[in-house]
């Protein structure tokens, strides 16, 4: 049985539409990340997020050095929430005003 579909004129007002709702900090588990490609997904979730925004990583160890990449790519705040020892979750927040 098919539903009635409701052609708006216009996108809502709040949010995308999709019924889904972002996190505040939306949260990147790479654990599960094969390594060849770990870097390359944090790069397009970091260029995803707006200046002023942040993202929760959860690595296997402590991403210092990925950490130096995206410092590289945009000026960043990196708040350690989980200091190891199986699991680093890191909150990093692209500074407002910068770009990608």
């Amino acid at each position: 049985m098919s539903q009635p579909v409701e052609i708006l004129p216009s996108a809502p007002e709040t949010g995308c539409g999709c019924g889904g709702h972002d996190e505040p900090d939306p949260v990147l588990d790479v654990r599960a990340i094969p390594h060849a490609v770990r870097h390359g997904a944090v790069f397009g979730a970091f260029d995803a997020i707006a200046p002023g925004a942040s993202l929760v990583l959860v690595a296997p160890h402590a991403p210092l050095p990925l950490l130096a990449q995206l410092a590289e790519r945009a000026p960043i705040v990196v708040e350690t929430l989980v200091d190891g020892p199986t699991e680093w979750h890191v909150r990093i927040t692209r500074t407002a005003g910068a770009e990608a």
